[in-house]
């Protein structure tokens, strides 16, 4: 179970960070559970619940400066007790306009499998250059 783990959850990544360059509100929502949180990366505000994340990723989408996010996995952890695992990796942030590096730093996902899916429940981002 683990090896196949790890790969659903490398491609529910994947979709993510290909919603986020896309703009692509309806393909966030089901990688999210409903009462996911998000701590952000430099000021530590609390981003709680789906729609919430939702709402600001559709105010991140219009903004005329836009910034596209990319999180690069580095470990996948399983529990070997419950339907949950830890993601750690890399994240970037880039000008979408010019490509411009503009932030970038660490992370940690927590994963739950429910109804058949890997959903994100928690993610904690520090900003580190």
């Amino acid at each position: 179970m683990t090896a196949s783990t790890d790969l659903a959850i490398r491609l529910r990544r994947a979709a993510f960070n290909r919603a986020l360059a896309e703009a692509d509100l309806a393909a966030i929502g089901p990688l999210l559970a409903p009462n996911v949180v998000m701590v952000t990366g430099s000021d530590s505000a609390v981003i709680a619940g789906r729609k919430a994340q939702l709402l600001a990723w559709k105010r991140e989408f219009a903004a005329q400066a836009r910034t596209t996010y990319v999180r690069t996995p580095e470990t996948i952890t399983v529990s070997a007790v419950e339907p949950i695992a830890l993601e750690q990796g890399k994240w970037q942030g880039t000008s979408a306009a010019s490509g411009e590096h503009l932030a970038s730093g660490d992370y940690s996902a927590k994963w739950r499998k429910s109804g058949g899916d890997w959903v994100i429940e928690a993610e904690i981002y520090v900003t580190l250059a």
